[in-house]
């Protein structure tokens, strides 16, 4: 895994929070476009269209990530769509206090829906919602699904990126899938609760399906003057 960084302190478990919108000066913030940054770097010879954001465990910020790194694309100019593939435990509609009634399950399990009919406003410029829609019995199942391969192609001629915010990867197979389908992909490790086991057990899952894994965010430092990155093997 390369490109460590330390990144966002706090996390809520269900409206995450919007740092990049609250206080664009805070160093939190700043942390949010080093990524940003490295994630550009990391794809310099590649064309990153379709991003997946996950963790090994709950409670690690990677719903806080994807939503904060979305903020910091669509701010640098690109045309964003902020995907809740978390249909398990969706935090997309919460925090931007949109509607749920329809979203990715809603499409994926019908034909007659149109992406138009799915696609939200965020109220930030550039920057596109799509929430998890009405939970379903078979997540796994639409992710896995051709639709779902159908609509990647389609979100990649209408976006600059595509950021998909994933369940976590050792309790369920939704990220692998979508990671083998995807671009890059982001594991976000919180201090104090993350494992060593389970985050070998994600990288090893990741792994498997050849997902391209673009580094990890080192989320949850308690000392925000010491937060920076590195890269390592």
């Amino acid at each position: 895994m390369t490109n460590i960084v330390r990144a966002q302190k706090k996390q809520k478990t269900k409206a995450v929070s919007l740092i990049t919108l609250a206080d664009k000066s805070s160093p939190i913030s700043e942390q949010y476009r080093t990524i940003r940054t490295n994630i550009q770097y990391a794809m310099v010879d590649r064309d990153l269209k379709t991003l997946v954001i996950t963790s090994s465990g709950p409670s690690e910020g990677k719903s806080t990530t994807s939503a904060n790194l979305a903020i910091v694309f669509a701010n640098s100019g690109k045309r964003v769509l902020l995907v809740d593939a978390d249909m398990r435990k969706p935090t997309v509609a919460k925090t931007f206090a949109l509607d749920n009634t329809r979203g990715l399950s809603t499409l994926l399990g019908s034909r007659e829906t149109m992406l138009h009919q799915v696609v939200q406003n965020s109220g930030v410029d550039n920057l596109f919602l799509m929430t998890s829609g009405p939970k379903p019995p078979n997540p796994s199942e639409l992710l896995d699904s051709r639709r779902m391969q159908e609509l990647i192609h389609e979100l990649k001629h209408q976006y600059d990126l595509v950021i998909f915010d994933m369940p976590p990867v050792v309790a369920v197979t939704d990220a692998q899938i979508v990671a083998s389908k995807s671009d890059g992909t982001i594991l976000v490790v919180r201090e104090n609760v993350s494992k060593r086991d389970s985050l070998l057990k994600a990288k090893s899952l990741l792994e498997m399906v050849d997902a391209n894994i673009l580094g990890v965010v080192y989320n949850g430092s308690k000392n925000i003057e010491d937060q920076g990155y590195y890269y390592g093997s």
